[in-house]
């Protein structure tokens, strides 16, 4: 998502998305454009004695809008304050609380696998939701009635802010009740199981969600189906590669040195193009040296930097002209994992694998950008060994020295 920060609440950066910025006057109209319905819904349910012809004249019904809106948006984000304090609790570092097209999202550095402290910290949402609608009821009890708008949006607030915590209980992971759920599950299985337990069930609901959406043309609850599915799924995907690559490293599923199809910097661009087509690869890295004088990384080059030159003069540029020499790399005794997740984070293919004593030998925190005479190249991991590897270990349960993919892409 594409946010930026407008403060800090508890040390926690609260950003707004694009999105949300469509999504805050798509509210603001819907409330105001509905107000005599809600208002006769909230005099009929909570004795509101809220005077409909005050609030239905000039702008007032888009100015109280805009105010349910912004009040409901306030109450998102205490919802996810209550995620992220009791994760804090627990040790979990929170990334950031974002405000975006459907709501609001708690990013954690890390996420729980004990289930006592998922369920806590999955039900601390919707206690804090709930806690707000009657912190609103309380508000709204005693303002005047003569203050009908005042009163409109506090009773507004304080039935969605409950609505919106029974909503967020529904088990549709990964959604509050689907982590629940979850943890639930949890109890008495792996955790890696029970996530995929709990997707299920989350992408079923996502289904009924999305065709209740379609019959009721509800255009938001069609799209919180779309997100629950694919966030279900992409969650248990994420859940079921870390199980299995729990006690994997770099080292045992990489490309090794040996195996490694290189290219030298003066190989030009035209030559890099035709040994692309006929190696089916997409990137090399970039050595120079030989066999007696060792050889030296000095960068790497890929297809889109190849097609960065016109085709008439490719056969004037040559590989050191095109490549990169800010170069992302791992240790080979690093997690699988932690490769996987900077590949995402840098949106990569492939790792340079450096020798771990070299890596060290620079000052630097491990996996920072390697520099031209900064270790010896070991290997390389791309996603292609990633999926192999995740293949070979949900079938046989091991990563074998022998099962490790002989070339890389």
């Amino acid at each position: 998502m594409r946010s930026f920060r407008i403060g800090t609440l508890f040390g926690i950066p609260i950003k707004l998305d694009l999105t949300f910025l469509l999504v805050l006057p798509l509210f603001a109209y819907l409330i105001g454009s509905q107000i005599e319905a809600v208002a006769d819904i909230l005099n009929d349910g909570l004795a509101a004695g809220i005077d409909t012809a005050t609030i239905t004249s000039g702008l007032m019904p888009w100015l109280l809008g805009l105010a349910a809106a912004i009040g409901l948006f306030v109450g998102v984000v205490l919802h996810e304050l209550g995620h992220s304090l009791t994760a804090r609790r627990y040790g979990f570092p929170i990334d950031s609380i974002t405000l975006w097209l459907f709501g609001g999202i708690a990013a954690f550095s890390e996420m729980p696998e004990d289930w006592r402290q998922e369920l806590n910290i999955a039900v601390a949402g919707p206690i804090v939701s709930v806690l707000v609608g009657v912190g609103s009821y309380a508000l709204f009890f005693v303002t005047p009635e003569s203050l009908s708008g005042v009163r409109f949006v506090l009773g507004y607030l304080a039935v969605l802010n409950v609505a919106l915590a029974v909503f967020n209980m529904l088990p549709a992971f990964p959604m509050d009740g689907g982590r629940v759920l979850r943890a639930l599950l949890a109890r008495g299985r792996p955790y890696a199981q029970a996530t995929q337990q709990a997707a299920s069930v989350g992408k079923l609901f996502a289904v009924f969600m999305g065709l209740f959406g379609l019959l009721a043309f509800n255009i938001i609850l069609i799209g919180v189906a779309f997100f629950v599915y694919i966030a279900a799924s992409s969650e248990a995907q994420q859940v079921t590669m870390k199980a299995a690559f729990q006690d994997v490293t770099v080292g045992d599923i990489m490309t090794t040195a040996e195996d490694l199809h290189t290219v030298e910097p003066e190989t030009t661009v035209a030559e890099l193009i035709q040994r692309m087509f006929t190696e089916r690869h997409t990137g090399y890295p970039v050595v120079e040296g030989d066999a007696f004088e060792g050889e030296r990384l000095i960068g790497l080059v890929t297809l889109s930097d190849a097609r960065e030159v016109d085709p008439v003069e490719r056969e004037a540029y040559t590989v050191e002209d095109v490549m990169t020499t800010e170069l992302q790399t791992i240790t080979p005794d690093s997690d699988a994992m932690t490769a996987i997740e900077r590949m995402r984070e840098h949106d990569i293919g492939r790792l340079l694998v450096v020798d771990s004593a070299a890596h060290r030998s620079a000052d630097r925190p491990r996996g920072e950008t390697l520099r031209e005479d900064d270790g010896d190249l070991v290997g390389l991991i791309s996603r292609t060994d990633v999926m192999t590897a995740f293949d070979i270990v949900q079938q046989s349960g091991v990563i074998a020295p022998s099962s490790r993919p002989g070339r890389a892409d």
